[in-house]
């Protein structure tokens, strides 16, 4: 009866404490947005302008509108969905980025467990000994004693978390787990907008590449018929080698291209995982590409619930915040409670009796008395943490902000340096044709005729590179927005 009472005594100051135990320290609450409905100082306009074609065509800002999930599917290329898939599934990046947020949160449930729930261990134990009686003090004893002893024990031990230290290092192990997830998506992020510019690029290659070789069977058709004329004496030499030189330039272009054009196809392959030696990547067609009509532009309250990089600092801000509980618990007493109940006898068969029946529990008390301020120290540093994680968080945002704000400058001005490129090269292109018939009858000079070749061959290229900025810059939105990949992380972001 009076063990049942001790028993009960013990387990009621057990509860009592866990219950009235408090947490020290800052509850931690997510920052406010920043208290702006816009992204620029100077208003965007519903739509871009318009220019004949499908890289011409305007896209319109829907305000408010979430990021579609598979966002590359914008594109309509079947290439570029093929290179984004591979990429999820065989990126070395994202398998890391996965086996580091499965390791953070088995620390975090081991942490859990260790931490806030009692330790209990199980014990069986059997040994022969032997001790003489002057061990204690029996000079009279002429023999040892020799006996067996055995113990059936289970053994309690509780840290009461009475100032919620262990619930802040379990609180920050749990933000930190977040902070991984988001690092998950935020890989997934840049992969998929890594491929798709790098898909685009190696397409305006490609086009730049065909461009070029076009010109350069063009001039040297001109060349062929300048060579004729000098033959006959009705041009200088001259004017043959000018021709052969813008010929030969052109050509020269050409290598750069086409090294970069590898350079781009390597990358591909090792985002998708792939070796470049063993990996063909499919050929995009630059004029096959769709260009959306409308995009959506989350609004910025929005913009810091789905942006991976800002959802991340805010979980080490979270940690932090933490932290700073754990350092504050750390300066007042710690409790911790003990209990072992079991059975001890010489006899194995008799073990389980109640006659071998031992118990004890009991409490200990610690507090540092003298650390030359070192929990004081630990504190303020802790503090001084959060608000450098603060600091860093709030830079993030400004980035995030300027992302998006340069993004969207760019697709308006964009459509307008497309607009203008294309105008230049309808210009020059007719431009050549009508020189070409006045140097063939006579009407002008060959420098009229290189000035004209030149210029078209600048125009077109110029083209290309404005064409490639409107896929490009559109895919630079997407990604500052945050791809949509908050938003399906229970779908597939993360199957870990």
């Amino acid at each position: 009866m009076e063990q049942d009472v001790y028993m009960r005594n013990f387990l009621l100051l057990l509860v009592f404490s866990i219950l009235s135990a408090c947490m020290m320290g800052p509850d931690f609450h997510p920052p406010a947005a920043p208290p702006t409905q816009k992204y620029t100082k100077k208003p965007l306009p519903t739509k871009t302008v318009a220019t004949k074609g499908e890289a011409g065509k305007s896209e319109e800002f829907i305000i408010g509108q979430h990021v579609e999930n598979d966002w590359w599917e914008i594109y309509h290329s079947k290439e570029i969905n093929y290179l984004v898939n591979e990429g999820i599934r065989h990126s070395p990046n994202i398998l890391a980025a996965r086996a580091t947020l499965r390791q953070a949160y088995d620390n975090y449930k081991a942490q859990f467990g260790t931490l806030l729930l009692p330790q209990i261990t199980g014990q069986f134990s059997g040994e022969r000994q032997q001790f003489s009686g002057q061990e204690f003090g029996d000079t009279q004893s002429k023999s040892n004693s020799m006996f067996n002893l055995y113990d059936a024990t289970v053994s309690l031990s509780y840290t009461l978390d009475i100032w919620g230290a262990l619930r802040r290092q379990v609180e920050a192990s749990r933000a930190n787990v977040d902070f991984e997830k988001y690092e998950l998506i935020a890989a997934y992020l840049t992969l998929t907008s890594n491929i798709v510019t790098n898909a685009i690029t190696a397409s305006a290659l490609q086009a730049q590449i065909d461009a070029t070789k076009s010109l350069i069977e063009a001039f040297s058709s001109q060349l062929n018929i300048l060579q004729k004329q000098f033959e006959l004496g009705g041009i200088s030499k001259e004017i043959v080698l000018t021709q052969e030189t813008l010929v030969d330039q052109t050509k020269a272009t050409l290598p750069p291209l086409e090294k970069n054009l590898a350079i781009t196809q390597h990358s591909l392959a090792v985002l998708i995982g792939k070796l470049p030696s063993e990996t063909t990547i499919p050929l995009i067609d630059l004029k096959k590409l769709h260009l959306p009509e409308k995009l959506p532009v989350t609004l910025p309250s929005t913009l810091v619930r789905e942006r991976p990089d800002i959802q991340a600092s805010e979980a080490l801000l979270h940690v932090a915040s933490a932290n700073i509980g754990v350092a504050t618990a750390n300066l007042f007493p710690q409790l911790t409670i003990s209990a072992m109940w079991g059975y001890e006898s010489e006899i194995l068969s008799n073990l389980i009796n109640p006659i071998n029946n031992i118990w004890n529990y009991g409490a200990n008390l610690g507090q540092t008395l003298f650390q030359g301020g070192a929990l004081i120290s630990q504190r303020r540093a802790a503090i001084a943490a959060y608000q450098n994680a603060f600091q860093q968080y709030r830079q993030t945002v400004l980035t995030a902000f300027q992302n998006v704000a340069d993004s969207l400058r760019a697709i308006e001005y964009d459509a307008k340096a497309y607009q203008a490129n294309v105008n230049a090269e309808n210009s020059a292109s007719e431009n050549l044709r009508l020189i070409q018939g006045q140097y063939r009858l006579g009407g002008v000079d060959y420098l009229a005729l290189l000035t004209a070749e030149q210029q078209y061959q600048q125009t077109v290229i110029a083209r290309i590179k404005a064409e490639t900025a409107r896929y490009a810059d559109t895919a630079a939105l997407y990604q500052a927005l945050g791809g949509g990949w908050i938003r399906c992380e229970e779908k597939r972001c993360l199957k870990t």
